[in-house]
């Protein structure tokens, strides 16, 4: 069945779960989250469950709980990480249809780097890759660089994008960075390489083309070092809770992930990010808008609250999240998101509170429940990332008319 018929399902995976005390439930595998094993494992049950895509968290500080936690303060939570490019490109080879989607901070780090990770992991993958951007401006994330101190940075800042703020900056910074990323990514022509071992020629120099792009945070020749990936330009994605991180979806990504807490709220969402984008001169391409939603899932609504309330007892203290906590049965949450996809929601992102247990009941729970319904697909329709999401392959803007 087609999929353009319900939305579109992508799971975040980190760690042991969303829940700080994940790593503690039964059939969690703590002492193996630092393998490929566990990670080749659970984005193998996610393709099980044909679902659009996977995330892979990352960051340039050591895990905390809330915003405001400093960095390694607390022993009782998951502490590490593997690096999210790697950990994909390791996975890439071991599944087949599923979308890789890596975190990467763009704050401190180079266009030109990410720009060639992610082109190399479009090959291994054979078109499946994209890529989430994030920025941090956190005093602990600068100091692990020495180079660049923010003023204020504060949160509430995101709410005003007309306000000149550090965060904005930051946010302004990233959208320049996913430039340089697609200039670099269409600076090889689609036939540059010409593998001629007769006249002794590999690649067509003339279809090599210097990006000469000129901002105020980077100044980049080109060309890439990687020939142009297989879908042309991977999807980027971000994450965005307020109109500053809105503008830079709107300006710049594929897929933006949403935070709402209930449907009118879902919709009302969407709209700005549709006035964002039509302020951005996008308004006639595809920007599809997911909503991220933490799941605690159980065969009813009292186990699953059990399973949630246990694992609360275990962390010191109630869950909360920058996203909707749902807790029920796979059953509520078909109800819940088929309800905000009517609301505009093209897709979600579902955040597993504890892993493998919130994964399997997606996958075998939930999926199940989808297809019931005539609201998600059977198999995959497509065989690269783009194709999932319905996007073109983008024209090479330096190719020959």
């Amino acid at each position: 069945m087609a999929s353009g018929t319900g939305p579109r399902i992508a799971v975040a995976l980190d760690g042991a779960g969303w829940h700080p005390a994940a790593w503690r439930e039964p059939g969690a595998r703590p002492r193996e989250l630092l393998t490929a094993g566990y990670w080749a494992d659970v984005v193998r049950e996610a393709e099980a469950g044909k679902l659009d895509f996977v995330t892979f968290e990352d960051s340039l500080a050591l895990q905390t709980v809330h915003p405001l936690d400093r960095p390694g303060e607390r022993t009782g939570i998951v502490q590490g990480r593997l690096d999210a490019v790697l950990v994909a490109a390791r996975v890439a080879p071991l599944t087949s249809r599923i979308g890789l989607v890596p975190t990467a901070v763009v704050t401190h780090t180079e266009p030109f780097h990410l720009s060639k990770a992610i082109a190399t992991l479009d090959y291994v993958s054979t078109g499946r890759a994209g890529v989430r951007v994030q920025v941090a401006g956190r005093a602990d994330d600068n100091r692990h660089f020495g180079r660049r101190e923010f003023g204020e940075f504060r949160l509430e800042d995101a709410a005003e994008p007309d306000k000149p703020s550090p965060l904005a900056e930051l946010f302004d910074e990233a959208a320049d960075y996913v430039e340089v990323l697609r200039r670099l990514w269409d600076s090889w022509e689609d036939d540059a390489e010409i593998r001629d071992v007769a006249t002794g020629r590999f690649v067509d120099r003339d279809k090599l083309h210097y990006i000469d792009f000129t901002g105020r945070w980077f100044s980049v020749k080109g060309p890439s070092i990687t020939p142009r990936p297989p879908q042309g330009q991977p999807p980027v994605t971000a994450l965005a809770h307020a109109a500053v991180p809105y503008r830079l979806a709107a300006r710049s990504a594929d897929v933006v992930y949403v935070t709402p807490f209930d449907r009118g709220q879902a919709g009302a969402i969407v709209a700005e990010v549709r006035d964002e984008q039509e302020k951005a001169g996008r308004g006639a391409e595809t920007l599809h808008v997911f909503g991220d939603v933490v799941v605690f899932l159980g065969e009813t609504e009292q186990a699953a609250a059990d399973r949630k309330a246990r694992l609360d007892d275990l962390a010191g203290e109630e869950f909360t999240s920058d996203a909707h906590v749902f807790t029920g049965t796979p059953a509520g949450l078909a109800d819940l998101l088929l309800d905000w996809h009517a609301a505009g929601l093209s897709g979600f992102r579902l955040r597993p509170g504890a892993v493998p247990h919130d994964l399997t009941a997606v996958t075998r729970g939930l999926v199940p429940e989808l297809h019931s319904r005539g609201a998600f697909r059977t198999e995959y329709e497509a065989s690269t990332l783009r194709g999932l999401l319905g996007l073109a392959r983008p024209a090479n803007r330096y190719a020959a008319v």
